[in-house]
């Protein structure tokens, strides 16, 4: 009977319930219902170990950063530095929003946070430049899912943390895939841009400008450097990289370019405690959940299901994705990972898949699916900046979600992209 927690807890989700709180009464009914009383309890408590961990408060202190950049006024330094490079082409500012959102995802891992700070600046600004606000919508919640690929990663963190995988591991396997998914939007703007005609954001930049936006850039810029630099280092933990990081976001934007005052610093930390508030809540719940997943046994019984299809690996690959992006257009990422991670990477490392290439296969599906309807968190933040209604900007994405699907096949059926800089720095075999 435990085993319909599932389709349960999918139904609470479709009448509207909140995700924690389908999280929990999905499995505590069905415990109930089950006569096992005593099993609720260990439930419930679990909400809260499952909260209680070291390597979770690097989401904290990620969130801060993201925050003190964000309010410093970091966002239009690292705009101005993609558009002295980039601003010249053709569909210059499409590109420019999918520059800083790579850009950006090395100071805050956030899809959210780059929806909200570049989706307020640029989305405006494209629409004067002559786009259409459904497509400057579109591009950038698009761009946004490279915000939790390219390190520091949120999901990553909570992936390493389930699964008990290396933090720093998973941040390099997240550089080239991020990467290409970037390039991969890029190559689709510069197709429509040809065919629709649309205009440089700005004329070429000279080398003395680029200099100066550069300069100016410099600080934010140095953010991802000193957190892979200390981690790969062995200076500091990726939990103390993250603190790392919150104080050198505090220093930057409050002593060096004075863009940020201390009469902020209330707003900033409020807003950063209400983000992490959420996120922990959904790990704590998932932890949970995670509890009636063994009760179930619903792992063997999806492993027996998975290998009763087919022992090809490959094929397997190919099902399993399918299956994650169905997953992610209903589930936020973390939370899918919690419940999924567990069943799933240890039937595929069984197969002969490296733990670490599978970690970045489902991290980039399943973010991917925040910006895929019907219920992609991102595009109901971006139908919220821009005002354009969700279902237009869904029409909008589907070029570029073609391409990001592309991007997961090429990840999934190539290791080395996911492998190759983990194999670099000795954080896999």
């Amino acid at each position: 009977m435990l085993f319909f927690f599932l389709p349960l807890f999918l139904l609470f989700l479709m009448i509207g319930l909140p995700v924690f709180f389908g999280m929990l009464a999905a499995p505590g009914l069905l415990l109930w219902l089950n006569g096992q009383e005593r099993d609720i309890a260990l439930l419930y408590r679990n909400v809260y170990t499952g909260m209680d961990s070291f390597p979770l408060m690097a989401i904290p202190f990620f969130m801060l950063a993201g925050e003190l950049m964000n309010r410093g006024g970091i966002t239009m330094r690292i705009v101005e530095f993609s558009q002295a490079l980039i601003g010249h082409l053709k569909g210059g500012l499409a590109h420019v929003n999918i520059l800083s959102s790579m850009l950006f995802a090395g100071l805050s891992g956030s899809a959210v946070a780059d929806v909200s700070a570049l989706g307020s600046m640029l989305i405006p600004a494209m629409e004067k430049n002559g786009y259409t606000r459904r497509f400057a919508a579109a591009v950038t919640a698009a761009s946004s899912v490279i915000g939790p690929i390219i390190p520091p990663s949120g999901i990553m963190i909570i992936y390493a943390y389930v699964m008990g995988e290396s933090v720093a591991a998973l941040f390099l396997a997240g550089i080239l895939p991020g990467i290409l998914v970037g390039v991969g939007l890029m190559i689709v703007v510069a197709l429509m841009a040809r065919q629709n005609d649309f205009p440089a954001a700005s004329a070429r930049a000279s080398w003395p400008e680029k200099g100066r936006a550069s300069l100016k850039a410099f600080y934010p810029l140095m953010t991802p450097v000193i957190i892979l630099g200390g981690i790969l280092g062995g200076v500091f933990t990726p939990t103390e990289a993250s603190a790392v990081a919150a104080v050198y976001a505090f220093i930057v934007a409050l002593f060096i370019l004075k863009t940020m005052g201390w009469a902020d610093l209330p707003q900033v930390l409020t807003k950063a405690a209400m983000t992490t508030s959420v996120v922990l809540l959904l790990v704590g719940a998932a932890m949970a959940f995670k509890t009636v997943v063994s009760l179930s046994h619903a792992p063997e019984i999806m492993a027996a299901f998975i290998l009763g299809l087919t022992d090809e690996p490959l094929l397997l690959l190919f099902l399993i994705n399918l299956l994650l992006f169905v997953v992610g257009m209903f589930l936020d990422a973390g939370p899918a990972i919690i419940i999924l991670a567990p069943i799933l990477a240890p039937i595929f490392t069984e197969l002969g898949v490296h733990p670490v290439h599978f970690a970045i296969i489902m991290s980039v599906n399943l973010t991917v699916g925040l910006a895929t309807p019907p219920m992609g968190l991102v595009l109901f933040i971006t139908s919220s900046v821009s005002g354009e209604k969700v279902e237009t900007i869904a029409k909008a994405i589907l070029p570029f979600l073609a391409v990001e699907i592309l991007v997961i096949f090429l990840i999934t059926f190539v290791p080395q992209i996911s492998l190759f800089m983990p194999q670099l720095f000795g954080f896999a075999r």
